[in-house]
């Protein structure tokens, strides 16, 4: 669907999609001008619908382009021979911190992703983002080590407890950045919290 756009010289590709990324990371998708990338990007506006069509098939593209190079950086990183389940979910939440800090404006783009209320994506971007949380934690859970948790209980419902923590955390984070005027997320603090619950379900959970 956009083999128009792929087929561009590379520096062309990055032009428009820093251009789009910074739009969309500032004014949300309803608020986001076309004139405004084309202008930052330096192309027509009639090129750019020519690559994606409309604005609704551009944001998606970004969404999924975004994702998928943070992702691929991801998993270049963590050590998935790692077999204690702790260890590789903290590995996990140290790569996301070192990654926002390499690619700051695809984070910010991703987060306005999650917060966009635009009926016109919001369902597209949820399926999307359900698709990928399946995907990823069932890569991120391979390999583990399970004798090391505790005989009485079951592991998968275990799992699920310590996945369900996890995404609650980033719901209210989610749901603060909402509320705040700049949208911002405060991964550090988000960082520590982590920690602790890392500590609490180590003990509930190990042997």
């Amino acid at each position: 669907m956009f083999s128009k756009f792929l087929n561009l010289d590379q520096e062309k590709q990055d032009r428009i999609i820093n251009a789009a990324i910074k739009e969309f990371a500032q004014k949300g998708y309803d608020n986001a001008s076309t004139n405004e990338i084309v202008k930052e990007a330096g192309i027509s506006k009639g090129l750019l619908f020519h690559y994606f069509g409309n604005k609704k098939q551009m944001f998606l593209f970004l969404f999924d382009y975004c994702y998928r190079l943070i992702s691929e950086q991801f998993y270049q990183r963590i050590d998935l021979t790692e077999k204690d389940f702790f260890t590789r979910i903290q590995q996990a939440v140290l790569i996301k911190m070192e990654l926002l800090t390499t690619y700051p404006d695809l984070f910010k783009f991703i987060e306005e992703a999650y917060l966009e209320d635009s009926t016109e994506v919001k369902a597209d971007v949820e399926k999307k983002i359900k698709e990928l949380n399946s995907i990823n934690i069932g890569k991120v859970y391979e390999g583990i080590d399970f004798s090391k948790f505790r005989d009485d209980m079951d592991i998968k419902k275990v799992l699920k407890i310590i996945t369900w923590t996890f995404e609650k955390m980033s719901e209210e984070e989610l749901f603060k950045a909402k509320l705040s005027p700049t949208h911002e997320i405060d991964y550090e603090k988000i960082f520590l919290e982590a920690e602790e619950y890392f500590e609490i379900l180590m003990k509930t959970f190990y042997k």
